[in-house]
């Protein structure tokens, strides 16, 4: 086996970036089915309640219906186009773009309170060379003799 290969492997999981982008990446997923959960168990139901009780999932157009044979099992299947789950996804995602445009919204704002915050401390004046201070002596010392 390489040991090469792996320590180089280990070195490239390890690096900051790779983890935190991995961690990114499992948050943004339980985020995905947060909202999900909510667009298909809070949002959809109330928006189908407003517009006379229809559940989104459920539509579609049936452009060819299922072939049946004498004893009633199905010999083709029905050809459907179903909008609905497209208009289910499609608030899915913007409800999903708009909680992750509040996110970055939030966290930019933060970060602009935080360096601002930084900006208005005073800053203390910086410590003399030794070349300022011999010369503050002799200047001191030239005036002390006049």
């Amino acid at each position: 086996m390489n040991w090469k290969f792996l320590k180089d492997f280990k070195e490239f999981a390890m690096r900051g970036n790779v983890l935190d982008m991995a961690v990114g990446v499992i948050i943004g997923g339980a985020f995905g089915k947060i909202v999900t959960s909510l667009v298909n168990n809070v949002v959809m139901p109330l928006l189908g309640m407003l517009i006379g009780g229809i559940d989104f999932t459920s539509l579609k157009w049936v452009m060819s219906p299922a072939q049946l044979d004498a004893d009633g099992n199905v010999v083709k299947e029905a050809v459907e186009l179903q909008y609905g789950v497209f208009i289910q996804n499609t608030f899915d995602f913007i409800i999903i773009a708009f909680c992750i445009f509040l996110f970055i919204k939030m966290i930019t704002r933060l970060t602009q309170r935080k360096k601002a915050a930084e900006e208005a401390k005073p800053v203390a004046p910086p410590e003399p060379s030794e070349e300022v201070k011999l010369l503050t002596e002799i200047r001191d010392l030239l005036r002390e003799r006049k």
